[in-house]
């Protein structure tokens, strides 16, 4: 047995998003991402992303959409693979405390 929390170990100084993986296992990685007023380039991933916002804010991009998605804490969403996106905005002001459950999703 292993315990953590989401919340040890967060720098004071973050120049760059800071991603640690948590658990992996067959076909799938946890990551716990922490954003501080970062933004990402585009990602066209060939697996399925869910993300929950555990703490902050943040808005996503979808390529072909005009509009941005703004997420709060507790907000979820799941992103299929090859659905291109990106971290257009996180709070300058507060970390911003992402779960990212990379795999392969089933349909329900």
């Amino acid at each position: 047995m292993e315990r953590g929390n989401l919340f040890d170990g967060i720098p004071a100084e973050l120049p760059a998003e800071l991603e640690t993986l948590l658990l992996e296992g067959s076909g799938f990685r946890l990551k716990r991402i922490i954003s501080r007023g970062h933004h990402s380039d585009w990602y066209d991933q060939g697996e399925d992303e869910w993300v929950l916002l555990v703490k902050g804010a943040a808005e996503l991009e979808f390529d072909g959409r005009p509009q941005r998605l703004a997420l709060a804490a507790g907000d979820h969403l799941l992103i299929p693979a090859h659905c291109r996106h990106r971290v257009s905005w996180t709070d300058p002001e507060e970390d911003t405390l992402w779960l990212a459950l990379y795999g392969v999703a089933d349909a329900t």
